[in-house]
C-alpha cells in the first residue's frame, strides 16, 4: 500500500440558523454549546478532507465555496465571500486546482458541492466549468438524481447553477447504490448510504494500514450532534438517521477509527468512546494531519 496522508482543509465557512440546526433540541439547550448572532445564526465550517498519496490527491467535499451573489452569500453567512478559501487553503498544501485528481461527494447541497464553483465574479453566462478541471467527481446515484430532481422541500439546496456545472462536468463516476468500496491509487474507500438526512447520502471510509477516517457529512456534521438524540431540522428522516448513527457507532466503536467533522466550528475530527450509555468524542483535534 502507497503512504496515505490525510488532512483537514478549511473552505469558506458559513452561518446558519441555530434551530434549524439543532432541530427539537431546545434552544436552552444548544445555546450552551455554541455561540449564536443576532439573526439567531451559528458558526459552522465547511471543512473538506484531502487524502494524498503518491499519485492521487483525492478531496472530499468542497464546502460552501463563494459562488452565491451577494444576497445570498449574506443570508447564509458565507465567510470572505471575495475569496475561495478552500483554493488559498489547497495552495499553502503546495497544490493547485489542477492537481486534484479525484472529488468524492456525499451529496450535492450547496454547502457541500459549492466549493467545486469559481467566486461569484468569476462566474460567466453559460460557463460551467469547475474549479477542479482535471478531477473525476465521484458521487452517488441516488444524490445525483436528487439534485437533478430534488422534492420541493430540499429544491433550494440545489442551487440551478451548480447543478448544471455538475452535470456539465466531462469526468464522473455515478455509483450504484450497490457498490460498497473503491480504490484509488492503493486506497480502499469504503461507501456505505445513509437516507436520514437527504435520500442516497454516500459517506466514506478511508482505510489505512494504521487506522481509518470516517468522513461523516451530514450524518454527524459536528461534535454536538455525537449524541444520539440530536438531529437537525434539515434532516428528512430524524428517526432513520439516529438509526443510522447507532449502526454506524456499533460497526465502529473499539477500531482505531477517526470521525470527520465538517462542520464542526472548531474542531476537524475526534474519536468516540462508549460512557455507559453514551457515546461521546474524545481525542478532539482542531487540525488534522496523519499518515493513516
Amino acid at each position: 500500500m502507497s503512504k496515505i496522508t490525510a488532512y483537514s482543509i478549511e473552505g469558506n465557512r458559513q452561518m446558519l440558523d441555530g434551530g434549524s440546526m439543532f432541530g427539537n433540541a431546545p434552544r436552552a439547550l444548544w445555546e450552551k454549546w455554541i455561540s449564536v448572532d443576532d439573526r439567531g445564526r451559528i458558526p459552522l465550517a465547511c471543512r473538506s478532507l484531502l487524502v494524498r498519496t503518491e499519485n492521487a490527491n483525492i478531496l472530499f467535499e468542497t464546502g460552501i465555496g463563494a459562488f452565491f451573489e451577494p444576497k445570498l452569500s449574506d443570508r447564509f453567512g458565507v465567510q470572505s465571500p471575495d475569496k475561495h478559501l478552500l483554493l488559498e487553503n489547497l495552495k499553502a498544501q503546495g497544490l493547485k486546482p489542477e492537481d486534484i485528481t479525484h472529488v468524492v461527494l456525499s451529496h450535492l447541497h450547496f454547502d457541500h458541492a459549492g466549493g467545486l464553483m469559481p467566486l461569484y465574479k468569476d462566474l460567466k453566462e453559460k460557463d460551467n466549468s469547475l474549479v477542479f478541471p482535471n478531477a473525476e467527481l465521484i458521487m452517488g446515484k441516488e444524490a445525483y438524481e436528487r439534485a437533478l430532481n430534488p422534492h420541493p422541500r430540499d429544491k433550494a439546496s440545489f442551487p440551478e447553477v451548480l447543478v448544471n456545472a455538475i452535470q456539465a462536468h466531462p469526468k464522473k463516476r455515478i455509483l450504484e447504490p450497490e457498490t460498497t468500496d473503491i480504490l484509488i491509487d492503493g486506497v480502499k474507500i469504503k461507501f456505505f448510504i445513509s437516507d436520514g438526512h437527504t435520500p442516497g447520502q454516500m459517506l466514506s471510509l478511508v482505510q489505512g494500514e494504521n487506522s481509518q477516517v470516517i468522513f461523516c457529512g451530514d450524518l454527524i456534521p459536528g461534535r454536538h450532534w455525537v449524541h444520539l438524540p440530536i438531529t437537525m431540522g434539515y434532516d428528512r428522516f430524524p428517526e432513520k438517521l439516529i438509526d443510522e448513527k447507532q449502526k454506524l457507532y456499533e460497526e465502529n466503536l473499539g477500531k482505531d477509527t477517526w470521525y470527520f467533522f465538517t462542520h464542526d466550528d472548531q474542531y476537524a475530527c475526534a474519536r468516540l468512546e462508549q460512557d455507559g450509555h453514551k457515546v461521546k468524542p474524545k481525542d478532539l483535534q482542531e487540525h488534522f494531519q496523519q499518515s493513516i
